[in-house]
């Protein structure tokens, strides 16, 4: 059986609708940035996840070409997440999208080494004949943080992070969010093929405790 990330680390994947505390240790992501509205048509966001997804697939099914990689085992490809950010306010501004930064990624399993992933990014390039070289192996550690699932439209996360700030205020923290610690989406749903009011999407904060 493949291993499922999901269900093997579900305090990261698959937290209650009520918010919790918990600390994220460092893992190692396939990583695309950008800036503006995801939702545009031809958005730099789009654009970057079909490159994440096109190295995700070239990871995974490696194990049936002549590349053997150290350590893999057959798995389940992670949810897609984003860091998003705009300059000048602390948090998201749901009403100026087009102001977004962000940084999305995919979890990479421990067995895939820089080398490993640069291996990936090659061999995408070359069968795909696209240029993939604005992807990047990004080591995050996210530490302390805030979170918990959202389920329902993205515009009316607000209602949910406004919960969230509460209760870690209540349990002594504040919020951390800063240039190196984000916004932070995990996406349980295919917007595609779900309904916008069942869409699930973890929601997680960088938190430090009040001194």
């Amino acid at each position: 059986m493949s291993f499922d990330f999901k269900k093997e680390y579900k305090e990261f994947y698959l937290p209650p609708k009520k918010p919790s505390i918990v600390t994220v240790p460092a893992m190692n992501y396939i990583a695309v940035r950008g800036k503006g509205n995801p939702n545009d048509e031809n958005s730099e966001y789009k654009t970057g996840i079909w490159l994440l997804y096109g190295i995700a697939f070239t990871i995974k099914m490696s194990y049936k070409g002549n590349h053997k990689m150290d350590g893999y085992f057959q798995y389940v490809v992670p949810p897609l997440e984003g860091f998003w950010w705009q300059e000048g306010i602390t948090g998201i501004d749901y009403n100026h999208k087009e102001d977004f930064n962000f940084i999305s990624v995919i979890r990479l399993p421990d067995f895939v080494t820089r080398e490993e992933f640069q291996w990936a990014v090659e061999e995408a390039s070359k069968k795909k004949k696209t240029d993939f070289s604005k992807v990047e192996y990004l080591t995050y550690n996210e530490g302390e943080c805030v979170q918990c699932m959202h389920i329902g439209p993205f515009d009316e996360e607000p209602k949910t992070i406004a919960a969230m700030h509460e209760y870690a205020q209540q349990q002594g923290y504040e919020l951390d969010i800063t240039d190196t610690r984000y916004h932070h989406e995990i996406y349980l749903s295919d917007p595609r093929r779900c309904d916008v009011e069942k869409l699930k999407t973890v929601v997680r904060h960088p938190v430090k405790k009040i001194i």
